[in-house]
């Protein structure tokens, strides 16, 4: 009993100190404005992906597979743009990447809702390249406001607030929709999300730490090749190992990456799952609501994750996330699928932000912008990858197969990048020991 209740007076201290640190964060001005904005820009960019496919299938009487084409080629170029365009915020800044950005999302958006088909699938194209970076902008404020201790803490914040962008973004998105005409619902929620746009424009918040900066010598650029600079002349222990060279041959990176991609597969198929099975129980006006609950795990857990003291290493929350994702293909009931979903929820927005912040401690600071693109482009592939590998197994398997599946691939994901870490540890260890011989 005695040794129970100091486990439990330790949790207690541990959360009250994480939840401290929540408030300190909040607390600080720029954490605090970026939060908000990001809320301001997500909702109306998550209404609008439902309001773009109910134009598809309502406003211009086409099939849910047009819709899905439409989605894919948006999905597409987004992916196709983002390195680059990280890779621009590193070397001209915020301002310069996103003033040419929103000129032409303008443009696209004022057109698309009233035009045909095929022309929306082109605008749509066009959109999806010339796409503001929010995310990266986003994660690349809030480290840069923080000092490294309270990196996941801050991270934790933001995917918080994407959980709640997510899950009222959706609703408003179905409200106005429904309650106006589809090309009018896409224009005002795609005119939102550009306002938000603006905002982020105007707030202009800093992409790099102020040491980082402040070093400007011999005409050098304050981020990149200088923001490089600065993170070599920064304290000891503010910084991660950071190998030399272009990130695709980091083999940090490219097990964050994948790791990446690998989570996004079980969240897709999860996200199908879900549907397959409310539908093979005949609760599909269940959907909404089920899927709300999902989200709300994965918000807890987030929070709860970015308030521990340790961090929890990537591979072993995507182990997690795996190993609480198939159990969810022994539900029998919607009760039963509902407790399950909100169990692996807790390890979702968790895997993800440990990704994020991995990520950012495996490059230097002046390429953080281009690393996060490549994250986009992980996740983009995850989701192109998982919702035809769950659709096959739902077809010939039943709904079950989409939990196994992804939670299958999720730990063979989390086992290679295990024996990855290993191999790098014993390769540190070898390389002091020759030098000494």
């Amino acid at each position: 009993m005695s040794r129970d209740r100091h486990l439990g007076t330790a949790t207690i201290d541990i959360m009250g100190t994480g939840m401290a640190a929540y408030r300190r964060l909040l607390a600080h001005p720029t954490v605090r404005s970026v939060l908000v904005l990001g809320f301001m820009i997500r909702v109306p960019v998550f209404a609008s992906f439902i309001v773009l496919t109910l134009h598809v299938v309502t406003g211009l009487d086409r099939s849910y597979s047009a819709a899905g084409l439409l989605e894919t080629v948006t999905t597409v170029a987004m992916a196709v743009a983002a390195p680059w365009r990280g890779r621009a915020l590193d070397r001209i800044g915020l301002r310069a990447t996103v003033g040419p950005m929103l000129v032409v999302l303008v443009v696209v958006w004022s057109i698309a809702p009233f035009v045909p088909y095929a022309a929306l699938l082109v605008l749509a194209a066009v959109g999806g390249l010339a796409n503001v970076p929010h995310y990266s902008v986003m994660r690349q404020a809030l480290i840069s406001a923080v000092p490294d201790a309270d990196r996941k803490a801050v991270l934790s914040l933001d995917a918080l607030g994407t959980e709640l962008s997510f899950m009222v973004g959706p609703v408003l998105g179905v409200v106005a929709a429904t309650r106006l005409e589809t090309s009018w619902a896409l224009l005002g929620t795609q005119l939102v999300a550009l306002a938000g746009g603006v905002g982020l424009w105007l707030a202009n918040p800093p992409l790099v730490r102020e040491e980082t900066a402040a070093v400007a010598t011999d005409g050098e650029p304050a981020t990149g090749a200088g923001a490089v600079a600065a993170r070599d002349r920064a304290p000891a222990g503010s910084t991660s190992d950071v190998p030399p060279g272009p990130l695709w041959r980091n083999p940090t990176v490219l097990a964050v990456l994948f790791a990446g991609t690998a989570t996004t597969i079980v969240l897709t198929g999860t996200d199908l799952g879900v549907v397959a099975a409310l539908r093979h129980m005949d609760q599909p006006g269940s959907i909404g609501w089920v899927l709300a609950i999902w989200g709300a795990g994965s918000a807890l857990g987030v929070l709860v994750y970015g308030a521990l003291h340790r961090p929890v290493p990537l591979n072993v929350l995507l182990a997690l996330l795996a190993a609480t994702t198939i159990p969810v293909a022994l539900a029998d009931d919607r009760l039963s699928l509902v407790l399950l979903l909100f169990v692996c929820g807790l390890f979702c927005a968790p895997t993800i932000t440990a990704a994020s912040e991995a990520l950012s401690r495996a490059v230097p600071e002046g390429s953080l912008g281009e690393a996060m693109g490549w994250q986009g482009v992980a996740f983009t592939i995850g989701g192109a990858t998982g919702a035809p590998l769950a659709g096959l197994v739902i077809d010939h398997g039943g709904w079950q197969g989409s939990f196994v599946a992804g939670g299958v691939v999720a730990l063979l994901a989390a086992g290679a990048a295990l024996a990855l870490e290993a191999g790098r540890t014993r390769a540190r260890v070898q390389v002091p020991r020759r030098a000494g011989a």
